[in-house]
């Protein structure tokens, strides 16, 4: 099956995120923000290939955090700090979680953006 990987760069509405969550893992999507840029990737099976679009796309691989969207759940509930590529002992992140809380409310602000009811 060919990935679709989508940048979100305008917003996106949560019932978008439930189809797209239903065509791949049921109740979550995969997603990979670009702190810097406040734009995302999301659709992909692994977020190391929605990390590779955003950095064909000119982003910093710095500025990418992997993360997990629960469109079903309430906007605070919804994002799941966990990804393989934010293990990055060179930025102080020793584990899949991101650890420093100022990335964690930057990519809530972004999602809180791009994600409308």
């Amino acid at each position: 099956m060919d990935e679709e990987i989508i940048l979100v760069d305008q917003s996106i509405t949560k019932d978008e995120l439930k189809v797209i969550a239903l065509n791949r893992f049921g109740d979550l999507v995969k997603a990979v923000v670009d702190i810097e840029r406040g734009i995302m990737a999301l659709g992909a099976e692994m977020h190391a290939d929605e990390e590779a679009f955003l950095l064909k796309r000119g982003s910093e691989q710095s500025n990418l955090w992997g993360i997990n969207l629960y469109p079903d759940l309430s906007n605070e509930e919804m994002v799941e700090f966990d990804s393989m590529i934010n293990i990055r002992p060179r930025q102080n992140n020793r584990s899949r979680s991101i650890e420093n809380q100022e990335i964690c409310s930057l990519i809530l602000e972004i999602v809180n953006k791009l994600v409308i009811d």
